[in-house]
């Protein structure tokens, strides 16, 4: 387990797709946005959040999973809290400062419209029971519902990493039936003021725990998928399938397409069920997911590009990211509906978001390598007492992080939750 965990370790291709995710969040957070089209969720079934979900499993299956097996399950669930009570803080306070800049806009601007659209009706009648049930997780105001959702699964991972390392068939197997009992009894958390959970975690878990169980998974398991990737027949049904999705979701746009198309077919996969993720959600993204790693190996040279280096800097760092692109998401929304409806206007705030969130990234990543920074030494007696061991870095998780230059070469073994630039921080 522990060389297969290893093998898997440093995958620059989740840096990529995290920071795809957070870019899409955005857009598709920006209504009345031309840019938005370009996003994943306008060419398929699935969307940003899928590939969030998946990533975000995967990756902390990967993290968590080195950390059980050199330092045992106890240690593990703390840091996995402790990480959770980060998510949590997170939330708070970006939910707090959230609700009361837009309702300050609405006072300042004359425009009452805005609070029931982004879903904070109750601040304005009932501040505190908003309040409370938005520290519980069961507000739901417009564009926090992904955080929601992911605090709620890393809730539930200590219990999903030890049944991966124990039996990971039987965990996966669990998860789908979980998720096909909850669909068919139509379970799901209530929300405030009413409604329930935009993303339903009892049938969303089923994508992170697969990335989980794919990225736990062993050696015969992933000799038995590169196998069938090779297979030009199943490449190709994955392909249809993609193209199939992508002419359904079209003939949803354009009536002169649905015309076209049989009734029948419409009426299973439209509207796309995203609360529940519906199966034919989760098969389009697999098939996604199969063709993007057989044409996307890990050592692609594309991974040294410059032009990618900022979307990769924001998969590394998703959580300042993700917070920034809320508010991002709804000063955009706010300049498009006071100001020239244009399309020029739209790519503008499109790409000063996309800017803004990359500033972000890189300067929360430039703070954490300076408060690792040892001090400067007076004199040369001095700085040989300054030289950290090995032993003494894993365990205040004070390990550096590398340069982008020597992140193939040289790939930091810590299991701290200080984790190595190759990795998001999950």
């Amino acid at each position: 387990m522990k060389a297969e965990i290893a093998a898997r370790d440093g995958d620059l291709r989740l840096c990529l797709l995290l920071g795809i995710a957070a870019w899409f969040l955005f857009l598709d957070h920006v209504p009345h946005n031309a840019v938005s089209l370009l996003t994943l969720r306008n060419f398929g079934f699935s969307g940003a959040t899928d590939l969030f979900v998946f990533v975000g499993g995967y990756t902390a299956a990967v993290l968590y999973g080195k950390m059980m097996l050199e330092r045992g399950l106890i240690v593990t669930a703390t840091r996995v809290f402790k990480r959770l009570w980060q998510l949590y803080a997170a939330y708070v306070v970006l939910f707090v400062i959230y609700i009361d800049l837009i309702g300050y806009v609405a006072r300042k601007t004359a425009a009452p419209e805005i609070i029931s659209e982004f879903n904070v009706t109750g601040i304005v009648d009932h501040t505190i029971r908003t309040l409370i049930y938005g520290l519980l997780l069961q507000a739901k105001p417009l564009n926090l519902d992904v955080l929601q959702l992911f605090i709620a699964l890393m809730a539930f991972f200590p219990f999903v990493l030890f049944g991966m390392m124990r039996r990971p068939n039987l965990t996966m197997a669990g998860s789908i039936a979980l998720y096909v009992v909850a669909r068919h009894l139509d379970w799901n958390l209530s929300a405030y003021p009413d409604g329930r959970w935009y993303f339903n975690p009892f049938c969303w878990q089923l994508l992170f725990v697969l990335g989980a169980w794919l990225a736990l998974s062993g050696a015969k398991a992933m000799r038995t998928i590169h196998a069938l990737q090779k297979l030009s027949i199943l490449r190709i049904a994955a392909l249809l399938y993609l193209l199939f999705a992508l002419t359904v979701t079209l003939a949803g746009k354009f009536p002169q397409l649905a015309a076209m198309m049989p009734e029948p077919v419409l009426e299973i996969f439209l509207p796309n069920d995203k609360e529940n993720i519906a199966p034919y959600r989760v098969l389009h993204f697999l098939a996604l997911a199969f063709l993007v790693s057989y044409l996307v190996p890990r050592d692609w040279r594309g991974f040294q590009w410059p032009a990618l280096q900022p979307l990769m800097k924001c998969g590394e760092e998703w959580l300042p990211v993700f917070c920034a692109g809320v508010f991002l998401s709804f000063a955009g929304h706010f300049i498009l509906i006071t100001g020239p409806d244009s399309l020029a206007v739209q790519i503008l705030v499109s790409i000063a978001g996309m800017a803004a969130m990359t500033g972000v990234a890189y300067y929360v990543s430039w703070s954490r390598r300076q408060d690792q920074k040892p001090a400067l030494p007076r004199n040369p007696d001095e700085a040989a007492t300054l030289v950290p061991t090995a032993h003494s870095q894993y365990e205040h998780g004070s390990i550096g992080w590398p340069d982008r230059s020597s992140q193939t070469s040289a790939r930091q073994q810590s299991c701290s939750t200080d984790l190595p630039a190759t990795m998001p921080r999950i």
